[in-house]
């Protein structure tokens, strides 16, 4: 059964004026899944104040993390950007959410493609040494708008380090241009055969999984471009190479 449960802010990491994570502890939060999210809130005399975001956290870190965006006029994200150290916040628990690889059906390569915070499933997955064992090759394409909007910098060079014959990272700039970045709209990119070019891995049907999440309209381009290509979108009752997670 859902129920709130009580966390204290512990660190807090500004990437830039208008991309932070919080981390927080929360003693008695039970175990999830890499990719899941949860709800995260601020208790106000209404009640608490909730959106979900997902866990960039591993389930065998001590702490749960997130990132996020203050939204001009949002309910809750303006109030997660002004939380300092020690400040109680409200975590919704159990986790949920289906963008977990046991949904996601084996193949040679996985394709992470994710847009400003929806990196963040992909983070936990990638901390997690069950991609690492089923899948031969892992793509990471990561875009933003801004070079200094690609956060956790230092995690995906350690994976570059640590799996340099598995991994193959492909960042994306949408308003610079930046050395060894592409730049551009995902769909576009994949459309034009440059994120293939640059993660030198195949993506077609027989060799590939796809995980998509960010921008609901970059998740339904990419999905008619990835279509055109012949991967079609996953369900349990009927398999395929294209699983989706939308953030709004």
């Amino acid at each position: 059964m859902a129920q709130w449960l009580d966390a204290k802010v512990t660190k807090r990491i500004d990437w830039n004026d208008h991309l932070f994570s919080l981390r927080f502890q929360c003693a008695d939060f039970p175990d999830y899944t890499p990719g899941q999210f949860t709800k995260v809130g601020i208790e106000q005399d209404s009640g608490v104040v909730s959106r979900p975001y997902s866990l960039v956290s591993h389930p065998q870190d001590k702490e749960l993390e997130i990132m996020a965006v203050p939204v001009e006029d949002g309910v809750l994200s303006p109030k997660l950007h002004e939380l300092q150290e020690n400040d109680d916040l409200k975590v919704m628990a159990p986790a949920t959410g289906f963008l977990v690889l046991n949904e996601v059906p084996d193949s040679d390569n996985i394709w992470l493609i994710g847009t400003g915070t929806g990196i963040g499933p992909f983070l936990s997955i990638l901390a997690d040494s069950e991609i690492w064992l089923r899948y031969k090759n892992v793509i990471l394409v990561y875009a933003a708008r801004h070079q200094n909007d690609l956060a956790y910098s230092d995690f995906i060079q350690q994976c570059q380090s640590q799996y340099a014959s598995q991994f193959s990272y492909v960042p994306i700039v949408s308003r610079d241009k930046a050395d060894g970045m592409l730049h551009g709209r995902i769909p576009a990119l994949l459309q034009s055969g440059q994120i293939i070019q640059q993660a030198a891995q195949p993506l077609d049907a027989e060799q590939s999984q796809v995980m998509l999440c960010g921008n609901p309209q970059m998740i339904e381009d990419a999905m008619d471009v990835l279509k055109s290509m012949g991967l079609k979108k996953h369900l349990r009752r009927s398999p395929g190479q294209i699983s989706q997670e939308r953030y709004w």
